[in-house]
């Protein structure tokens, strides 16, 4: 692949932890914009992530970012900014103090401190806060603040891990504009287990899962993936139970006697063929009697496509579950 100083490019790429293989072959390129990275806990989204910022170093493969050699871990990290998923603060400090000694300690002047600061605490909503001690903020003021050290030197790219895990619905909302905001002028990697942050703010996305890169493309080609292969039905509560066993059940909404599920299926139930990972049959064996009655197809979204990709590559899938 081409060099190009707009973008990361990480090709054949090993990593291991003593004997186990955290990733395995992985190759991605990554364009300017919001970029999602999507897997499961454990799949290997963290240790790429850290790679990517010098963390942590490779057994094998290439990578390049926007041009520069990841071996080149002094000049990579004076292009990268990093939001890791344990992030902390000195809670004694304030905002502003804690913003002005990360810059004095990654050798910033003071008058270029004083204007970045004051320009981010703008950007992240946090400038009416500047005088508040860390341990005071709210959890998502606490990651506004872990953007706004990230920002802290204007870099190229930004890697975000786990973000929005544990805030509420709002500051969510707040947290996945702000980074499609950021993303307008440089590479910014989301990497979550959450399928509704990426659907709402990624157009380009790649599936971890145990360190193999399961898909890379858009995510309008990722619901084409799964287009015809998700259905609803209303159900008896009481079939419940067996539906979850025969379908990988995406989505549930129960009623005071019955459930409407969507569920993943090759073909429209009655037939044979259906999508199974219930334990006790095996691969290809036809469902059992009880199949969902009048089951239609639906329009599939990013959970539904996750899911049956999941499910393409063999994933583990019980009980409707991941």
């Amino acid at each position: 692949m081409k060099q190009k100083d707009n973008c990361i490019i990480i090709s054949h790429v090993d990593k291991y932890y003593g004997k186990k293989q955290a990733l395995k072959d992985v190759s991605l390129q990554i364009e300017q914009g919001m970029f999602g990275l999507l897997g499961r806990n454990g799949a290997g989204k963290t240790t790429l992530m850290k790679t990517l910022v010098t963390l942590h170093e490779k057994q094998a493969g290439e990578i390049s970012v926007c041009g520069i050699p990841i071996s080149h871990a002094r000049e990579i990290r004076g292009i990268t900014g990093y939001l890791p998923q344990d992030f902390s603060m000195y809670p004694n400090m304030t905002v502003y103090e804690c913003l002005d000694y990360l810059g004095m300690l990654s050798g910033m002047p003071k008058a270029l401190r004083q204007k970045r600061i004051a320009l981010l605490l703008k950007r992240v909503n946090l400038t009416e806060k500047k005088r508040s001690r860390v341990k005071s903020l709210s959890g998502g003021m606490k990651r506004r603040l872990g953007i706004a050290q990230a920002l802290l030197h204007d870099p190229k790219v930004l890697i975000v891990d786990e973000p929005t895990a544990g805030l509420d619905p709002e500051e969510r909302i707040r947290f996945r504009n702000l980074l499609c905001e950021v993303a307008e002028e440089r590479i910014v990697i989301l990497s979550t287990h959450i399928v509704g942050d990426i659907e709402a703010t990624c157009e380009n996305i790649a599936i971890l899962n145990e360190g193999e890169l399961l898909w890379s493309g858009t995510v309008t080609q990722l619901l084409e993936n799964a287009k015809g292969k998700v259905y609803t039905a209303e159900i008896p509560t009481s079939m419940l139970p067996q539906v979850k066993r025969d379908y990988i059940v995406t989505g549930m909404l129960r009623s005071e006697h019955m459930v409407t599920v969507r569920f993943l299926a090759d073909e429209l139930p009655g037939g044979h063929g259906a999508v199974t990972k219930s334990a006790g049959r095996e691969p290809g064996e036809p469902s059992v009697g009880g199949l969902p009655a009048g089951a239609r197809e639906a329009m599939p979204n990013c959970e539904d496509a996750y899911m049956y990709c999941l499910h393409q590559h063999g994933c583990e899938i019980v009980g409707g579950d991941i």
